[in-house]
């Protein structure tokens, strides 16, 4: 009996389907400073213990967000004046620097239809909007990475970088020439652009969305 029992153990264990194998270049979230940066959990996948796409995809509050961006852009803004990105759009500074927004407002006059192709934007987004840090930052503190990421997308020509932390439900916003950057909690009223504003904390409250802080 304890033979057979072993023989199935055995069995089941070859006949488990295996992850597929996951290389470390496919796991790279950005290229800072020609450095790549992987995902946050990108060693769990590596293991075996999450897939890629556990780590890459977003949870449920950070793509509410990311859609409540997109309507106050579309209902707001002028289409006919500005691009509206999301999907993690990509951004090539140089050789030496790729990096994403996950939400962003490109200016047609700068992003011109010959300038849209199957590689990544080469001109800066008006404004870029990022949802928390996605990036593994275990080698530096998030601020030194925020700090860091916003200050390419400033200098490349971007006109405003807001960050939402949806642990601490704070809102940070760098702006092209601003003295200092501005960190305050969620729920204000705050500009995009053009004097159309966005309150993020009290959409979240009007749907009922709870979020706890850390």
């Amino acid at each position: 009996m304890e033979t057979i029992e072993k023989t199935k153990r055995r069995e089941t264990a070859l006949t488990r389907p295996k992850r597929p194998t996951v290389s470390l270049e496919s796991l790279i979230y950005e290229v800072m400073d020609g450095e790549p940066i992987y995902y946050k959990g990108y060693r769990d996948v590596l293991s075996g213990k999450k897939t890629a796409e556990e780590i890459m995809g977003s949870s449920t509050l950070q793509w509410i967000i990311c859609s409540y961006f997109m309507q106050v852009m579309y209902r707001q803004l002028d289409s006919k004046k500005y691009w509206f990105a999301s999907s993690e759009a990509g951004v090539h500074l140089n050789h030496r620097n790729n990096l994403a927004h996950d939400v962003a407002i490109y200016d047609r006059a700068v992003l011109t239809p010959d300038k849209i192709n199957t590689r990544y934007a080469d001109v800066p987004a008006k404004i870029g909007i990022k949802v928390d840090v996605k990036a593994d930052i275990s080698k530096e503190n998030d601020a030194n990475y925020v700090n860091r990421k916003t200050r390419k997308l400033l200098d490349f020509g971007s006109e405003k970088i807001i960050w939402i932390f949806t642990s601490t439900q704070q809102i940070m916003v760098a702006e092209q020439g601003a003295d200092a950057w501005l960190t305050m909690d969620w729920h204000r009223d705050l500009e995009l652009t053009d004097g159309q504003f966005f309150n993020l904390g009290q959409y979240l409250a009007d749907e009922g969305i709870t979020v706890e802080v850390d």
